[in-house]
């Protein structure tokens, strides 16, 4: 009828369907289909540690000559992810963002020098400590860079007074869809515990001689459809400070200065996007500046390892890999026996939950030693560690590690153990609040290595 509007047809309702009524909203509907970054490396943190129980630090190279140290609570560790809203931003530098943070604390140390016997100095104990994250922001390819540096001291035992450093550089290049450009270099300073088999068996060193070990790696990695093919190639140095005795003497350790050379072939296969096994192949060689050392011995040797393995990773909530094999290292010198140890391997992270996660990993290796008639030393280190959030800027984490040392040729035996717990508290962005205790033990067959320390430390972190 005139008057009355037209009612539209079905062809201009599919074509246009009629505007919906109502006010505007700001909520987004569309669904979210980007995922978000969970890699460790690439997540800007401010828990890094002010002492606690590390990951073990990688046994490879030239090893570890203060891996009593290393596992027993003086070294770093890999930070662990904050809440985002109190992540720092970090400082956006071309296509690069870069992390600063600054670390002071105070704390009290029962046994600065790591020895035993009537020689305990304690102290009062202040750290500082300075690092530097960096990562790209490129669409493909990547670089991450990691350096920590930190100086322990020790006012009422400054001989026990010592640096720490370390750090690592990543370059991943994307060739293609297929095929990946692997680039790494490295270093480590660190010092030597006065009570070390190393520096002689009535533990007579009065300072903790410095080391340093640093080096690069360089691989490529293919894949042909399911099967992964990697070749890597890597050189490591290792230099010493001499030691001073109590006599006045000093212990010359020029001549356990020396290179690694190594090359390592590993071929896997996705039998599943969760699972990937793998065998791997690790031939190196060891060569020493002085072809010759100070007890007549000469130290250059060769080694192989065959190791098989898993890699899992079920979505972000568990990532692993575990391997086992056995390592042969032969000598130059007729008179160092050959060592065959078995080779046991194994790095875990599991998110039990939003709020606890679980960390465990666990290596073997045979390291260089100057004792004379000893070959190299097999240590087996591993550690755990579990952290849960109380609120989203309060977590407590606890953790405990083992190390076991045989001196091969000789009857020297070390058995370590540490716990350990901390408490971080967020109060934003920039500034963050640690406690920490730890507890460390070795038992050694060395008179006056065996030891016991505890050390408190609170700390303030800063993220300009």
């Amino acid at each position: 009828t005139r008057g009355t509007p037209a009612r539209p047809s079905i062809l201009r309702l599919r074509a246009a369907p009629p505007r919906r009524l109502g006010t505007a909203t700001r909520q987004i509907t569309q669904t979210r289909t980007q995922q978000t970054i969970t890699d460790l490396r690439l997540t800007p943190v401010i828990q890094t540690p002010v002492s606690g129980v590390p990951l073990p630090a990688p046994i490879l190279g030239l090893g570890l000559p203060n891996a009593a140290g290393l596992l027993l609570g003086t070294a770093l560790r890999r930070p662990i992810p904050a809440d985002t809203a109190y992540a720092p931003l970090g400082i956006r530098l071309g296509t690069f963002t870069l992390l600063p943070a600054f670390t002071q604390s105070v704390g009290y140390d029962s046994n600065p020098d790591q020895i035993g016997g009537t020689r305990l100095r304690p102290s009062l104990a202040l750290r500082s400590e300075a690092e530097l994250a960096l990562r790209s922001e490129w669409s493909a390819s990547e670089l991450t860079a990691e350096m920590r540096g930190s100086y322990l001291e020790y006012p009422q035992n400054p001989e026990a007074s010592r640096p720490n450093a370390v750090g690592t550089a990543r370059m991943r290049v994307d060739v293609d869809r297929d095929t990946r450009i692997d680039l790494e270099t490295r270093f480590l300073l660190d010092s030597q515990r006065i009570g070390s088999p190393d520096l002689g068996a009535g533990g007579g060193a009065t300072t903790r001689p410095l080391f340093a070990t640093y080096g690069a790696t360089a691989g490529v990695q293919e894949n042909f459809n399911r099967l992964q093919l990697s070749l890597r190639g890597s050189i490591d140095r290792s230099v010493f400070e001499d030691a001073q005795l109590g006599n006045g003497t000093t212990i010359i350790q020029s001549d356990r200065d020396a290179n690694q050379y190594g090359l390592r072939l590993r071929a896997g296969y996705e039998i599943s996007p969760a699972i990937t096994p793998f065998v791997e192949t690790f031939l190196d060689t060891r060569v020493y500046d002085t072809p010759v050392d100070q007890f007549g011995l000469r130290r250059d040797s060769d080694g192989v390892a065959f190791t098989a393995g898993a890699a899992v990773a079920l979505n972000s909530t568990l990532t692993a890999e575990i391997s086992g094999g056995l390592q042969h290292r032969s000598y130059i010198d007729r008179t160092l026996q050959d060592i065959n140890a078995p080779v046991i391997n194994a790095a875990l992270v599991w998110s039990v939950s939003p709020l606890t996660t679980v960390r465990f990993n666990q290596q073997t290796g045979v390291i260089e030693t100057a004792v004379p008639g000893s070959s190299g030393a097999f240590t087996d280190a591993a550690t755990l560690e579990v952290q849960h959030d109380l609120l989203r800027n309060l977590s407590i984490t606890l953790g405990g590690a083992y190390l076991s040392t045989n001196y091969d040729g000789v009857r020297i035996r070390e058995r370590g153990y540490s716990a350990t717990a901390r408490l971080d508290y967020r109060f934003n962005r920039w500034l963050a609040l640690r406690g920490s205790y730890i507890y460390s033990t070795l038992n050694s067959t060395v008179p006056l290595s065996t030891y016991e320390a505890h050390t408190v430390l609170l700390g303030v972190r800063v993220n300009p």
